[in-house]
C-alpha cells in the first residue's frame, strides 16, 4: 500500500460531497492513518460522522484564523500521533457578497478575511506542524483556474487562490530541505458547499461539460485520486508545482461553438 504506516492530517472537510472527503477516501484507501479538523460545533456535527466512517484516528476543533487554536491542534496531535507526514490543506472562504457582482465591490475587511482563511492558513499551518513532519512528507493544498484567469463572479477567491498559489511556491524552498515537498490541485468545478456561495456556479459546471477536451466535470474522486499520487513516494521529485484535475479545460483558447 502507497502510504502503510503514513498519518495524515486533513484539514476542510465538510461533508460527503467535499473534496476533502475525496481526498481522505484516496488515502485511506492507501492505508494512511486520518485525523479531522473542525471549525465550529455544526461543522464538528458533520465532521465526526465522516471521521467515524473513514477510520479516522481523532478529531480535533481548529480555526484557523486563531493561532491559539492552531497551536492546540499541533499539541493534540503530537499528543496522540507524535508525528505526522502529511498536511492536506482544503480550507477556503469569502463573504458571499463578494462572490458576486463587480470584483471593485470587495470591502477591505471582506479581501483580509478571504485572504486570511484561504491563503495565511496555508502558511500557518505548515509553520506549526513543521516541527512534527516527518523527513519527506507531503503538503497538497486545494487551488482553482481562478487563481489564473478571470472566472465570472470568483473575485475576490481568484485573487486568494492565487496567493495560495505564490505560497507554494515560497513554501517549496522552507520545506525542502528536509525534502518535505508541497503542491497545490487546480481541481475543476465540483458541487461542493464551498462552490455553492459562487453566484451562477451552475452555469460554470454546464461550460465546463460541454467545452472541457473530456467533456464531463471532474469528481471529489478524481481529485482524491492526484492527492494519493502527489503524497505518496511515487512523486518523491515534485514540489512547488500546481497540478490542475479538470479534464483539461485549463488549456483551452477561444470557445467556438462549431456544432450549433
Amino acid at each position: 500500500m502507497l502510504l502503510k504506516d503514513k498519518k495524515a492530517v486533513i484539514f476542510g472537510l465538510a461533508n460527503n460531497r467535499s473534496i476533502a472527503y475525496g481526498i481522505s477516501k484516496a488515502l485511506k484507501g492507501a492505508g494512511a492513518e486520518l485525523a479531522f479538523s473542525w471549525a465550529g460545533e455544526a461543522i464538528r456535527k458533520r465532521v465526526e460522522p465522516l471521521a467515524e466512517e473513514l477510520g479516522g484516528a481523532f478529531t480535533f476543533p481548529c480555526d484557523v484564523t486563531s493561532d491559539e487554536q492552531i497551536a492546540a491542534a499541533v499539541d493534540l496531535t503530537r499528543k496522540n500521533w507524535g508525528d505526522i507526514d502529511i498536511l492536506v490543506h482544503a480550507v477556503a472562504f469569502a463573504n458571499r457578497e463578494d462572490l458576486q457582482g463587480r470584483f471593485m465591490d470587495t470591502s477591505r475587511a471582506g479581501y483580509a478575511l478571504a485572504l486570511d482563511i484561504s491563503a495565511f492558513s496555508l502558511i500557518a499551518l505548515c509553520k506549526a506542524f513543521e516541527p512534527l513532519m516527518n523527513d519527506n512528507g507531503a503538503v497538497v493544498t486545494m487551488t482553482y483556474y481562478g487563481a489564473d484567469k478571470w472566472v465570472h463572479n470568483y473575485n475576490v477567491m481568484g485573487v486568494a487562490k492565487a496567493a495560495l498559489q505564490a505560497n507554494v511556491r515560497y513554501l517549496a524552498y522552507d520545506l525542502g530541505a528536509r525534502g518535505v515537498r508541497i503542491n497545490a490541485i487546480s481541481a475543476g468545478p465540483i458541487k461542493t458547499l464551498a462552490s455553492s456561495g459562487v453566484s451562477g456556479f451552475g452555469d460554470i459546471l454546464h461550460h465546463i461539460d460541454k467545452h472541457s477536451p473530456l467533456k464531463r466535470n471532474v469528481t471529489i474522486d478524481d481529485v482524491g485520486g492526484t492527492a494519493l499520487y502527489l503524497c505518496s513516494d511515487l512523486a518523491r521529485g515534485v514540489t512547488g508545482e500546481v497540478l490542475f484535475v479538470d479534464s483539461g479545460y485549463n488549456i483551452s483558447g477561444t470557445q467556438l461553438a462549431l456544432d450549433e
